[in-house]
């Protein structure tokens, strides 16, 4: 058996990779988003297509590890203080949502479909849950996530996940299966609920911290990679454990490390098993999908996949109204949050096993979701002109507005410090990045927030924040930069103007004709500082002596020029020592 598993593993790994990856492109191409490419992907190697690829539902259980690491990133961009300002949204919003959506659509199913009551809430209920899989990467590739918009899009979200346990409760209240009755009451699972949320909490502050400290001290990012994903997975397999949301857990015990130094560093290790599980997600979601129940009823999959994204569309946009958004932004709200979610399927499998509905109804349903997901993509760049604010004639939108340079200084050590604290002396916002974990500690007692991770990395940068950079300054320690570094950092993020502390001349000289906007020779500001105090010791007049700074800068700057011309420090020696007899190459 163990022969002929590994040969499918892999022959199914390139069948969807390879798929996927074709259809991801197309539809990018297209423009209309690598979700729907995804779904398609699925949906044409499924059984009911081409059939190169089976056992859809183990690959789905196994790619919600996708879900789950999402909703990790998210908790890392989310400290717990900004978390309690959005709790009017959570709360509000997101409670309003799901009570009404849910209420709405159940009556649609119970009327339009003619479902028993109990099996009406069992399918209405779930679908008022939206795609967190599919929302939040939209919101974080177009750059909205931080807006108020963003925010309010993933309250509604948070509270749809944290509903999922009083979901369950519900259905399992309703079930009509006698091996139910030994399950945990409602009341129990929110005992849990609370337990769980507090005790990853105090994990988090007491356990987590200390435990990537110690990994950072070793100062090897392997086993932050490994470190990263037992904390969600562990996280998750907890909450699994209680009977509870898994993607909650994960969520909490982001939030936990988002005040930490190691942010960073952990989101930029675990976001390529993100993408990467949540693409399988989506393609299992495809192949999951039943094309013959909707071959069987088209039209009552079309009729009632429209009649869920217009009863959410409408809902949302009244609440978002409510809650004092314009109607366009509201619009867009309700188009954004219009589709089945994922955890619908999990709901229907629990109805299912409930006796609530029959294997048929939970596969017909099933496919409305995936329907209505499909459908998102479109929805949002149809109506992208109705959802955009006029310009009033004669006048122009404001543009964004920027209160001062955003800063990305790499190593915040003696050097890094000083530029630093002149820039923030200006209340321009700075991100500070370092490696040494002594360092960050001390920093930190001094409300210094100093973020753990190695500056040079791209994907590091970038889930800094270099991509809104003005500038990024490299103030390390020693000669750790080459000029293949600078031009990628260039390439990758142009719209930031680098710094570069460099070690010598040497290092100058290598460095001088990249990317960089400048390159500062870390020793010989302090060193002309130094000969200028001697001077003004010896009773050298100020003239003298600003005539003797000039002059050494002059000679300087010259020999430099030679040594960058002829790219050797070396070649130069001959004519620097005949006409700069008292200089040296090394400074």
């Amino acid at each position: 058996m163990a022969e002929g598993t590994a040969p499918s593993l892999l022959r199914d790994g390139v069948v969807l990779l390879g798929f996927g990856l074709m259809f991801v492109l197309l539809f990018r191409r297209l423009g209309l988003g690598a979700t729907l490419g995804y779904l398609v992907a699925g949906a044409v190697v499924g059984p009911h297509v081409l059939g190169l690829v089976g056992d859809a539902e183990s690959k789905l259980g196994f790619a919600e590890l996708g879900i789950t690491l999402l909703l990790f990133i998210v908790g890392l961009e989310l400290n717990p203080s900004r978390l309690w300002k959005m709790k009017e949204e959570i709360f509000g919003l997101g409670l309003l949502q799901v009570a009404i959506c849910g209420l709405a659509i159940t009556a649609i199913v119970w009327v339009g479909a003619k479902f028993s009551l109990p099996a009406a809430l069992a399918l209405g209920l779930p679908l008022a849950l939206s795609s967190t899989a599919q929302v939040l990467p939209m919101l974080r590739s177009s750059g909205r996530m931080r807006t108020p918009f963003g925010e309010r899009a993933f309250s509604i979200l948070l509270f749809q996940d944290l509903s999922i346990v009083p979901l369950i409760t519900i259905v399992a209240a309703m079930s009509r299966n006698p091996a139910d009755a030994n399950a945990p009451p409602g009341w129990l699972l929110a005992i849990y609920t609370v337990l769980a949320v507090v005790g990853l909490v105090v994990a988090g502050r007491f356990l987590l911290r200390p435990f990537f400290r110690l990994i950072g001290n070793l100062g090897e990012r392997e086993m932050f990679v490994f470190a990263g994903l037992f904390t969600v997975i562990a996280s998750a397999a907890i909450m699994e454990w209680l009977g509870l949301s898994t993607a909650l857990g994960a969520f909490i015990a982001g939030v936990m490390l988002a005040d930490s130094p190691y942010r960073h560093e952990l989101e930029a290790d675990v976001e390529p098993f993100r993408s990467i599980l949540l693409g399988l997600f989506f393609l299992a979601v495809g192949m999951v999908l039943d094309l013959n129940a909707i071959a069987e009823r088209p039209v009552f999959v079309m009729a009632m996949a429209a009649a869920l994204i217009a009863t959410k569309t409408s809902v949302i946009m009244l609440i978002g109204m409510a809650f004092k958004m314009t109607w366009r932004q509201a619009f867009a709200l309700g188009l954004l949050l219009s589709q089945g979610g994922e955890f619908g399927f999990v709901l229907f499998a629990q109805a299912q096993a409930g006796l609530l509905i029959e294997p048929q109804a939970a596969s017909l349903f099933g496919a409305i979701i995936t329907l209505s997901m499909a459908t998102t993509p479109f929805l949002m760049g149809i109506t992208r002109r109705f959802r955009t604010e006029p310009i009033a004639e004669g006048q122009e939108r404001d543009g964004p507005k920027v209160d001062g340079a955003n800063a990305i200084i790499v190593g915040y050590g003696r050097f890094g410090q000083t530029v630093g604290q002149m820039l923030l002396a200006q209340d321009i916002p700075v991100t500070l990045i370092d490696t040494d974990i002594e360092m960050i500690d001390i920093a930190g007692e001094f409300g210094a927030k100093v973020y753990y991770g190695d500056g040079t990395r791209l994907d590091l940068l970038r889930q800094a924040g270099a991509a809104e950079a003005e500038i990024i300054c490299f103030c390390m320690d020693g000669d750790q930069l080459d000029p293949d570094t600078i031009e990628g950092v260039h390439e990758a993020f142009p719209d930031a103007a680098i710094y570069v502390r460099a070690f010598d001349r040497r290092a100058l000289v290598k460095l001088k004709n990249t990317s960089a906007t400048a390159v500062v020779r870390e020793v010989m500001e302090s060193a002309v500082k130094m000969a200028r105090l001697a001077l003004r010791g010896l009773d050298v007049s100020p003239a003298d002596i600003d005539r003797a700074e000039e002059q050494y800068r002059s000679r300087d700057k010259e020999r430099l020029q030679l040594q960058i011309d002829s790219g050797d420090m070396r070649a130069a020696r001959a004519e620097t020592a005949k006409r700069f007899p008292w200089g040296n190459d090394t400074q």
